[in-house]
C-alpha cells in the first residue's frame, strides 16, 4: 500500500544514496538499483501530486556542491538524462519523440556514455576563462585553477573564426591505467585505495591544491556546446567535428542512426569493445539529431526530451565461494564475507564479497561451494546476488555465525534489538583496536596523513600503539623500526601526528568513536558544549535538548563519558598535546540571531543555502534540517516545501529574503 509515510521514506532512501553517490563518492547501490528506486517514486508522484514539494529528488539535478570552491551559475541549466536499460525502453523514447516532432522520419546522433563528472568550460575570445562542475544543474563550483592542470585541455583554442563566446560541456575522467597504477601507489604507502576510477577523479578535481590535481592524470573530453554566438552548423552529429576544429579533445566512438536497429546495433558494438577502452564508460547517449529540433522540444524541468541514455545493466559473472570468512570492525561488529576464486569483473579481479550479515546469507542460502553470481556495478562493491542450488556440492551445510570472535576467541554477543553480533572484548580484540585507530586516523576524524591501515597494524603488532593516545608518544625510533619506513617516511608521519593535535572539536568527537555519533551530530555537540570538558559534563536531558539530538545519541554520549577509561583516555590525549578547538565563533556580539535555532527552507536568490548557513552560525545561530517547536526562524525563499506549513502550524516567524538580509546586517 502507498502512503505518504512509505513516500516520504523513499525520498529520504534516495537521498541517501544521493549523498553517498555524489558527495562521498562512495556508493552502496548500483545506478540500475538506484533508478528502480527512481522510477518507483516517480510512479508514486503520477498517482499523488499533492505529495510533491521541491525538496522531492524528482524536482532537482542531483550533484552536490562542495565546500572550499566559489559557486558559479550556469547560463544554461547542466541537466542531468533520463535512463533505460532495455531495447524496449529506447523504443519507447523514439515513439515519444515521433509523437512530439510530429514525424516518423529523423536522425539520431548516438555516442559514448562517460563514466566520469561533467564539467562545463567557458571560453572568451579563444581563452580558457573558466571551469565549473555540475553541481545541482543551476550552480557549480568553480574549478578553473584544478582544470588548468588537464593536460589535454587547450587553454587557447585554435583555428579559424573563433567565437567570441564558447562554453561547452563535456567529461572529466581518470584514464584506467593511471588510475591502477596510483592505487598500487596507495597500497605500497598504505592508503586506502580507490573503488574505481570515477571516485578517483571526483576526489581528485575537487582537491582544494592544484597541484596535487596535476599529479592524478586527469583527462577530458568534449561532447557538446552549451553557448556559442551563432552556431556554424545545425546538426548534433557535427558537433565533434567543429570541437575537433578548435583544438578540444572530444570523443571517440560516434554514430549516425535513423532506426532502433542501427541504434541497437551500436550499443551492442560498443558493448563489445567496453573491457578494451583504456577508460571507463556505463553506456552509450543516444540524441536527436536535429538542433533545431532538440530547441523545440526543450526539457522536462529536469531532463532533456530529445536525449536520453542507454546504461549497460550491472556487469555479473559467476564464480565458487572457496570459504566464508568473518571480519570485526572497530565496534566490534561481525561481518561475514565471501572468499571467492578470483574472477575478472568490471575492470578488476574479484576475490572478495561482502555478505553484510547473518540474515542475508540465510535469505539467500548462501553456503561454501556453491557457484555463485557476483554482481559490480560501475561503482559498488562486489556482492553476491544468488547462488545455483543445481551445482551445489552435495554435502555442503548452511553457516552459521561463529559463537566466538574469529580475532580474539571472546564470546560474541547479539543485543537486543540488533541483527548485528558483536564481540565485546574491546580492549583485547587486535581487530577492533586497528579499526578503531584507523578510524581515530581518518579524514573524517583526526585526519593524520600516511597513518593507514598497513601502518597502524605494524603499529599495534609492534605493542608501539594500543589506544589512540599512544600515538601522540611515538618517537622516531619507533617509526624506524616500521618496515619500508626510511627517513622521509618517518618525518612525515610525525609531522601529520603533530598537525592534528590543532583539531576541531566536532573532529575531536567524531575521532572518539561515541556511538550514534556521525559527522553532523559531531558538529551539533561540538557547537553546543563548546568544549570536550563541558560536553563531559552535559546530561541526558541537556543533550536532548540540543536541535537534532534524539534520544539514542543523548543516552550513547552520557554512557561514554560514564566510562572512567574513555575519561582516562581523553586526559592523556590533552595531556600529550591534542588541543579540541572550537570552530563555534560569534563574530557579532549581541545579533538576534545569537542562540537561535533557523530551518532554510525553497530557493534564495541571493545565497547558497551553504553561504545562508554560514551567516546564520557566525551570528550565533544555529541550523536545523527540521521544524520543531525549538525552531525560531524559518527562512523562506522561493518554492518553499512543507517546512513553511509545519513552521506556520507552530507559529515560527517567518523571514523571507529581504527581512532575512535586513536581520543579518542588524547589530542587536
Amino acid at each position: 500500500m502507498k502512503t505518504k509515510h512509505s513516500y516520504d521514506e523513499l525520498c529520504q532512501l534516495i537521498w541517501h544514496h544521493d549523498r553517498l553517490y555524489y558527495i562521498e563518492h562512495r556508493p552502496e547501490i548500483s545506478d540500475e538499483e538506484y533508478d528502480h528506486l527512481f522510477t518507483r517514486l516517480e510512479q508514486m508522484e503520477k498517482e499523488h501530486p499533492e505529495w510533491i514539494t521541491p525538496a522531492s529528488p524528482t524536482q532537482r539535478v542531483r550533484e552536490g556542491l562542495t565546500t572550499g570552491f566559489k559557486t558559479v551559475t550556469h547560463n544554461i541549466p547542466m541537466l542531468s538524462l533520463a535512463n533505460t536499460y532495455s531495447r524496449e525502453e529506447i523504443e519507447d523514447f523514439i515513439k515519444r519523440i515521433e509523437k512530439l516532432v510530429g514525424k516518423k522520419e529523423f536522425a539520431f546522433s548516438v555516442e559514448l556514455k562517460m563514466d566520469g563528472i561533467a564539467i562545463s568550460a567557458t571560453f572568451e575570445n579563444g581563452i580558457f576563462v573558466r571551469g565549473a562542475t555540475r553541481g545541482d544543474g543551476w550552480k557549480g563550483d568553480d574549478i578553473t585553477a584544478n582544470m588548468r592542470t588537464i593536460s589535454n585541455l587547450p587553454l587557447r583554442l585554435y583555428g579559424k573564426d573563433i567565437p567570441p563566446v564558447l562554453e561547452v560541456r563535456g567529461e572529466v575522467f581518470m584514464p584506467i591505467q593511471v588510475f591502477h597504477e596510483l592505487n598500487e601507489q596507495k597500497a605500497q604507502e598504505g592508503q586506502p585505495e580507490w573503488a574505481n576510477p570515477r571516485n578517483a577523479a571526483a576526489g581528485s578535481l575537487k582537491l582544494l591544491d592544484p597541484k596535487l590535481v596535476a599529479e592524478r592524470g586527469l583527462t577530458i573530453v568534449f561532447y557538446s556546446i552549451a553557448e556559442e554566438s551563432g552556431l556554424p552548423f545545425r546538426k548534433q552529429s557535427e558537433t565533434a567535428t567543429y570541437l575537433r576544429s578548435l583544438g578540444l579533445p572530444t570523443l571517440q566512438y560516434q554514430a549516425h542512426c535513423h532506426t532502433i536497429d542501427e541504434i541497437w546495433e551500436f550499443a551492442e558494438k560498443v558493448r563489445t569493445l567496453r573491457p578494451s577502452l583504456p577508460y571507463q564508460i556505463d553506456g552509450i547517449v543516444i540524441k536527436l539529431d536535429d538542433l533545431k529540433e532538440q530547441q523545440h522540444l526543450g526539457v522536462t524541468g529536469k531532463n532533456p526530451r530529445w536525449a536520453i541514455a542507454y546504461k549497460f545493466a550491472a556487469e555479473q559473472a559467476q564464480t565458487r565461494i572457496r570459504a566464508i570468512t568473518v571480519q570485526v570492525g572497530r565496534t566490534g561488529v561481525l561481518t561475514p564475507v565471501a572468499e571467492l576464486e578470483p574472477i575478472f569483473l568490471a575492470g578488476s579481479t574479484i576475490s572478495r564479497a561482502s555478505l553484510h550479515n547473518e540474515e542475508e546469507i540465510e535469505r539467500k542460502d548462501i553456503r561454501i561451494g556453491d557457484l555463485a553470481t557476483i554482481e559490480k556495478g560501475g561503482d559498488v562493491i562486489p556482492k553476491v546476488i544468488s547462488v545455483d542450488l543445481s551445482k551445489r556440492p552435495v554435502a555442503s551445510e548452511p553457516w552459521t555465525m561463529p559463537t566466538t570472535c574469529p580475532c580474539c576467541g571472546h564470546a560474541v554477543v547479539r543485543l537486543p534489538g540488533e541483527v548485528a553480533v558483536r564481540c565485546p572484548n574491546e580492549a583485547g580484540c587486535f581487530e577492533q583496536q586497528v579499526r578503531r585507530l584507523v578510524y581515530f586516523s581518518g579524514k573524517e576524524a583526526m585526519d593524520i596523513d600516511h597513518m593507514g591501515e598497513k601502518v597502524v597494524i605494524q603499529l599495534v603488532q609492534r605493542g608501539f600503539v594500543k589506544v589512540p593516545s599512544d600515538i601522540y608518544k611515538l618517537t622516531q625510533a619507533d617509526l624506524s623500526q616500521l618496515t619500508g619506513f626510511k627517513e622521509k617516511s618517518v618525518n612525515n608521519l610525525l609531522a601529520s601526528i603533530e598537525k592534528s593535535k590543532k583539531v576541531s572539536l566536532e573532529r575531536f568527537i567524531m575521532a572518539l568513536g561515541i556511538k550514534y555519533v556521525g559527522t553532523g551530530t559531531a558538529e551539533l555537540l561540538a557547537s553546543k558544549a563548546g568544549s570536550i570538558d563541558k560536553l563531559g559534563e552535559m546530561s541526558e536531558e541537556a543533550l536532548k535538548q540540543i536541535e537534532g539530538v534524539g534520544d539514542k545519541v543523548a543516552s550513547s554520549v552520557v554512557d561514554f563519558f560514564a566510562n572512567p577509561d574513555n575519561r582516562a583516555e581523553i586526559a592523556l590525549l590533552l595531556e600529550r598535546g591534542v588541543h579540541p578547538q572550537s570552530t563555534h565563533r560569534i563574530g557579532f556580539t549581541g545579533h538576534p540571531f545569537q542562540s537561535k535555532t533557523f530551518v532554510l527552507t525553497g530557493t534564495l536568490q541571493n545565497y547558497t543555502r551553504t553561504a545562508a548557513a554560514a551567516l546564520i552560525k557566525e551570528r550565533g545561530g544555529r541550523v536545523s534540517d527540521s521544524v520543531s517547536k525549538k525552531t525560531d526562524f524559518i527562512v523562506a525563499g522561493s518554492d518553499p516545501g512543507s517546512k513553511l506549513d509545519k513552521g506556520r502550524q507552530l507559529g515560527v516567524r517567518i523571514l523571507d529574503e529581504a527581512e532575512f538580509t535586513e536581520q543579518c546586517h542588524a547589530t542587536g
